[in-house]
């Protein structure tokens, strides 16, 4: 069904980097949700009406603010694909992530709102007032019910497939949104079927209905953690990293990078800046062209935006070719665990860094002047 969808109405739907095919995922994800989500509130609504349960009603209402929250994540996508201008140099891809934080918020005030409707009942319920349910069409409830689980476990597959196809945050937001609802008809469901079994003795709709806030409270505090997190500024995967290493120090003439910096400023707009090192002895030009060349075919590769600062560097040097050399055999040894290739640069100044320290430690009376020449000879 979600293949079929996506054929029909996303043009180069393969091409999930370009912002406009992700805003037809997003728009194609939204008027799914609004449709499913206004069917079920209305017959949730009726049934909750007609059987007495506000279980039952409150879930219709969370189904309609759930098709609110389909049109927030539209308006979200359309936003979050606007090209870069003046006000906004790297775009408006970051969005999508507040438009997460929004549906996060909402399924959040969804929870406080039947955690209090649930304590009332309950209350109610000790006190002698709980208004009975009417089960007197059982299987029009029932079957409202079973039906509405069945849309909101589809809607949450839905919902989960469409945002690992295009790494959203948002639809991972409705996801969890619908799956919070699946949970939450279930619950009701059991009670229900319990009310009718025991013919109306046992009432457990508000206990429930509390118990279920409870999780869809936890639950979107931990969602709310998750869609921030992009917003403050998360470090990049281990495995972008060694990927984007990897392929600068595939070229001939890089003998090694530092300070690596990766800034994200949205799903597919990621800028990355890095030191690389090339022989001091080759013409400036041509190293220049090297960089130029790595720059667009690497951004292009990672669709990224790299900029390369080019430090050169003495290659030819047998004490820093023999270090390079043990740096090289310590890496294999350690199975790659390196992700980035240890500069010479850096090796270099950590080993000068190491004759300062053993030098302070001199002045201050710690070595022997026989000792202090010894280690620095070593280090070197």
């Amino acid at each position: 069904m979600r293949k079929l969808l996506i054929k029909l109405f996303i043009k180069d739907y393969k091409n999930t980097s370009n912002p406009k095919v992700r805003e037809s995922y997003g728009t194609l994800a939204g008027i799914v949700g609004i449709i499913s989500n206004i069917i079920l509130a209305a017959i949730k609504m009726i049934v909750g009406t007609i059987s007495i349960s506000p279980a039952i009603f409150a879930d219709g209402v969370n189904n309609f603010s759930d098709g609110l929250g389909s049109i927030i994540t539209i308006i979200g996508f359309k936003i979050s694909s606007k090209k870069a201008d003046k006000d906004h140099p790297f775009g408006h891809q970051r969005f999508e992530y507040i438009t997460g934080m929004i549906i996060s918020f909402i399924i959040l005030m969804i929870g406080f709102s039947l955690f209090k409707e649930s304590v009332v009942g309950i209350y109610d319920l000790f006190k002698g007032n709980a208004v009975p349910l009417d089960v007197s069409n059982p299987f029009i409830v029932i079957g409202s019910l079973v039906l509405s689980i069945a849309v909101k476990c589809w809607q949450a597959i839905f919902y989960t497939k469409m945002g690992k196809e295009i790494e959203s945050d948002a639809l991972r937001a409705n996801s969890k949104d619908s799956l919070n609802d699946c949970i939450t008809t279930v619950a009701i469901l059991i009670s229900t079927v319990i009310f009718i079994v025991s013919k109306g003795s046992i009432n457990i709709d508000s206990i429930a209905s509390l118990l279920v806030a409870v999780f869809i409270i936890v639950s979107s505090i931990s969602l709310i953690k998750e869609t921030i997190n992009p917003l403050l500024g998360e470090i990049p995967s281990e495995e972008f990293v060694k990927e984007l290493s990897d392929k600068i120090l595939a070229y001939e003439g890089i003998y090694g990078i530092h300070d690596l910096v990766v800034h994200s400023y949205g799903p597919n707009m990621n800028f990355a800046t890095v030191h690389a090192e090339v022989s001091r002895e080759v013409d400036v030009m041509e190293s220049h062209d090297l960089i130029d060349n790595i720059e667009k075919e690497v951004s292009k590769a990672l669709n990224i935006e790299l900029v390369i600062h080019m430090d050169p560097i003495e290659v030819n040097d047998e004490k820093t070719t023999i270090l390079s050399e043990q740096m090289t055999l310590i890496d294999s040894v350690m199975n790659n665990d390196v992700d980035i290739a240890i500069s010479i640069y850096d090796n270099l100044k950590q080993k000068y860094n190491n004759i300062f320290t053993s030098f302070n430690q001199f002045i201050s009376g710690s070595y022997s002047n026989g000792f202090f020449v010894k280690n620095c000879l070593n280090m070197v």
